[in-house]
């Protein structure tokens, strides 16, 4: 029991920060949709591949449940929940499993 605080408090951090990486990734592609950024800028290439691979592999079977609807990709709002509801049952048995 000890060690489970620290690693469910260290969980929910790495869902956290998996968020806004994912809310980096989504803001990214409207700024090059909307060409306010260059795509084709080394850093923006870079930032945008990196968001890529580590959010694709996740996105990509909530888009198998919940196509795109009138061209909007709702996979990414459907993702947040799913972290949010992760991260409040951590946060529940952080409470009952006091440090």
């Amino acid at each position: 029991m000890v060690i489970l605080a620290p690693l469910l408090n260290v969980l929910h951090d790495l869902l956290s920060l998996y968020k806004l990486g994912l809310a980096i990734y989504i803001i990214l592609g409207w700024l090059e949709a909307f060409d306010v950024i260059n795509k084709y800028n080394s850093v923006v290439y870079s930032i945008h591949n990196f968001l890529q691979s580590i959010t694709e592999p996740v996105l990509a079977p909530i888009r198998r449940i919940i196509p795109p609807i009138s061209g909007w990709d709702l996979s990414p709002i459907a993702l947040f929940f799913i972290i949010y509801f992760f991260q409040g049952v951590l946060l529940e048995i952080l409470k009952r499993f006091p440090s």
